[in-house]
């Protein structure tokens, strides 16, 4: 048999009553609570899921529950100081009649009445007498000084990570669906993504859930607890939101429009380096193609200067110095023919 220990997470079923007078005033089944005149349209019933020791229910329920097999049915006796307290004179007040009828009430014995303090606590007590233009109004919870009964039945024991905190989300936010919550679960951490069941319920209502969730899995032994959208994020006031996403559309606006504008820069850019590079590519093959053919004409040129046979200088000295003296024999011969003509003609020559 399955034994509950403190800390366990289970689903119980209950019904409440009081010992003096058999008054149901609490149950988990919803017959039950037609029939006593305590059912709430818009009530959760059914085995109610809880993490034992807690105070998750009243406080002598919840130490009972201890050691208490899974499967059977009890029946537990509270106390009233673990129940809803003893009685305290201290908290039955008296007003003036005129305090009532300023703002608009007539009171009668038996009225539910709340009233703000100073400090701003609002307390709900129940008119007692009406009598010489007095009102005493009981503070004290209507069961205080109760014995209370209450029969239970321990359903189920609760052991898998997540579906405990599936439990917990149902204890705490019953409006809501636990199987869309997206639940990441590691040994001392816990995240709860409540973003897409957040419209489900109004902002003030997960607030509250998400605190007394926190404080629920810490219980459980979670060291830390997140949650989507956080208590701060739900908190933001709608300008704040509103503003904030608009810096965050423009900002994005501005990025997608600052990488358009680079694109064809960078485009141009890359386009430019590779025709540099092709351009660099060109000259140092042409340099490459120059300095071949520069290689091999030099080559050329060598190798028809060897070819080429060694021209003498003697020959060119000999010839010219035998123009000259052919020259000189001419002049002298012309100057013996005219001295010998001369000698025979002399008449001419004078």
């Amino acid at each position: 048999m399955t034994k509950v220990q403190k800390g366990d997470v289970i689903r119980l079923k209950y019904t409440g009553r009081i010992k003096e007078t058999g008054e149901i005033f609490d149950t988990t089944e919803e017959e039950i609570a037609k029939e006593a005149g305590i059912y709430k349209e818009n009530g959760v019933y059914g085995p109610v899921p809880i993490a034992v020791g807690a105070g998750h229910v009243i406080q002598g329920l919840d130490e009972q529950l201890e050691g208490l097999e899974v499967g059977k049915k009890y029946e537990i006796e509270v106390p009233p100081e673990k129940g809803f307290g003893k009685r305290d004179p201290k908290l039955i007040k008296t007003f003036t009649l005129g305090q009532f009828r300023r703002q608009g009430i007539i009171p009668f014995p038996g009225m539910p009445v709340e009233i703000e303090t100073e400090g701003g606590r609002k307390l709900r007590g129940r008119v007692l007498t009406v009598s010489g233009g007095r009102v005493r109004v009981d503070f004290n919870h209507p069961y205080a000084g109760k014995h209370l009964v209450y029969e239970v039945e321990i359903v189920e024991k609760i052991e898998d990570p997540i579906e405990k905190v599936k439990a917990l989300i149902e204890l705490r936010l019953p409006r809501i669906d636990p199987n869309k919550v997206v639940i990441e679960v590691g040994e001392k951490d816990v995240v709860v993504d409540f973003t897409s069941v957040k419209d489900d319920v109004d902002k003030g209502t997960l607030v509250l859930g998400e605190l007394l969730l926190e404080g629920d899995l810490k219980f459980l032994g979670y060291e830390e607890v997140k949650f989507r959208p956080s208590v701060d994020e739900l908190l933001k006031p709608p300008e704040t939101e509103e503003g904030e996403a608009a810096e965050r559309e423009a900002g994005e606006a501005t990025e997608a429009a600052e990488e358009r504008e680079e694109a064809p820069e960078q485009e141009a850019a890359e386009e430019a380096t590779e025709e540099k590079t092709e351009e660099s590519v060109e000259t140092e093959e042409a340099g490459e193609e120059m300095e071949e053919e520069s290689e091999e004409t030099s080559e050329k040129a060598e190798e028809v200067e060897e070819e080429k046979p060694k021209k003498s200088t003697k020959g060119r000295k000999t010839r010219r110095t035998t123009r000259k003296k052919s020259t000189t024999k001419k002049k002298a011969k012309a100057a013996e023919e005219k001295s010998e003509a001369e000698a025979e003609n002399p008449e001419d020559s004078e």
